[in-house]
């Protein structure tokens, strides 16, 4: 409204923040490209959401600290390189560099808290919030340097039951208290769902020292097609439609809908195109053999993840999950099963055909309802 000021966007420091998440989601990607295990694509999405979770917690703390103060500043740097840390010890997480990969995101979590309390906006009120949440969030982590300890089942029990903690926390705890900007969460989050689209791309490039011919060209662009296709599906329509949402709220109901939204239901989105860079890179190299189960199980189940995630963000928000999303995911779920007997590049096509499909389709719908509002 006029007279208010506008909101500050996402910053520079929190950009170079993110830095870190990219090289960590990419050492899941390697992760799994290296050991295509039906076990390691499940302990890829296990590590993926502890670095979701630190990643979400800051965006929630840059959403309400300036980030252009020292203080802030100097915490923001100090938990990247506790971060840099976790994420190096991502490829060992369950073996020898359990421990490191724990403690780094015990220090994130800890710095997290104590710069809520310092500096948040609203300062009883965000105390009195954080006091709520950091409990659960600093025992998870110290779960997982107990897991980082451990082996065998009692090291995935730790594993799952500190995850499961650290989410229920906002559940149990409330996020009354927490104050949400609308544009800076959003652009935020946005950022984040590009950084991972980008990973896709990356993992074009990263095919290995093979000679470009028509075949790898070709496939190339195919994989491009559906990177292009899930890019336009979220910022077309959905990122637009999240703001507006948290604009029409206020207080408690704002922060809520921000936690359901962003902070749980983005997981999917970002999850799916980390596991599709795997079946991208695999596609590449060996685009006319069929794919390995496990690879197709990420290069579809990915996609579907995707599609699925943006169904359910609708459905939160109250809008109609659209048939085009909906089919999107059943047809990604349905290509599973059928990706490991056809060549890798026919399963790509399909995949980008899908992507192109559901985004022309519903930027088509939009208009007709521009057109009859």
């Amino acid at each position: 409204m006029d007279g208010e000021e506008p909101e500050a966007r996402v910053s520079t420091i929190e950009l170079f923040f993110d830095l870190v998440f990219v090289f960590g989601f990419t050492q899941i990607t390697g992760s799994v490209t290296h050991a295509p295990t039906a076990a390691g694509l499940v302990r890829g999405a296990l590590i993926f959401l502890v670095l979701w979770w630190a990643w979400g917690a800051f965006a929630w703390l840059t959403n309400t600290v300036p980030t252009a103060e020292t203080l802030p500043r100097l915490v923001v740097l100090a938990a990247m390189a506790a971060m840099l840390v976790t994420a190096l010890a991502v490829p060992h997480a369950w073996d020898d560099s359990g421990v490191a990969f724990a403690l780094g995101y015990l220090v994130v979590m800890g710095l997290h808290a104590a710069l809520f309390a310092l500096a948040g906006e609203n300062p009883a009120a965000t105390r009195r919030a954080i006091a709520r949440l950091a409990p659960t969030n600093l025992v998870a982590a110290l779960l997982l340097v107990v897991a980082g300890l451990a082996d065998g089942t009692a090291q995935t029990v730790l594993w799952v039951v500190a995850i499961a903690l650290s989410y229920a926390g906002p559940y149990l705890t409330g996020v009354a208290g927490f104050t949400v900007h609308p544009g800076h969460f959003v652009e935020r989050h946005g950022l984040i769902v590009m950084i991972a689209l980008g990973e896709s791309v990356v993992a074009i490039g990263a095919a290995g020292d093979i000679t470009v011919d028509w075949g790898l060209a070709g496939t190339a662009l195919v994989v491009m097609a559906l990177i292009v296709g899930l890019w336009w599906a979220y910022f077309d329509h959905d990122a637009d439609a999240g703001e507006h949402a948290l604009v029409a709220s206020e207080g408690a109901e704002r922060a809520r809908l921000a936690r359901d939204v962003y902070s749980y239901l983005h997981i999917p989105l970002v999850l799916g195109v980390v596991f599709a860079a795997v079946g991208i890179h695999e596609a590449l190299i060996h685009a006319a053999e069929p794919l390995d189960p496990v690879f197709a199980g990420a290069f579809a189940g990915g996609v579907a993840l995707i599609y699925g995630g943006l169904t359910a963000i609708r459905l939160r928000l109250g809008l109609r999950p659209g048939w085009a999303c909906v089919a999107a995911a059943v047809i990604a779920l349905a290509m599973i099963p059928v990706a490991p007997h056809v060549d890798a590049v026919v399963t790509a096509a399909v995949l980008a055909a899908v992507a192109l499909t559901v985004a022309l389709a519903e930027r088509t719908g939009d208009r007709v309802l521009e057109s009859t509002a």
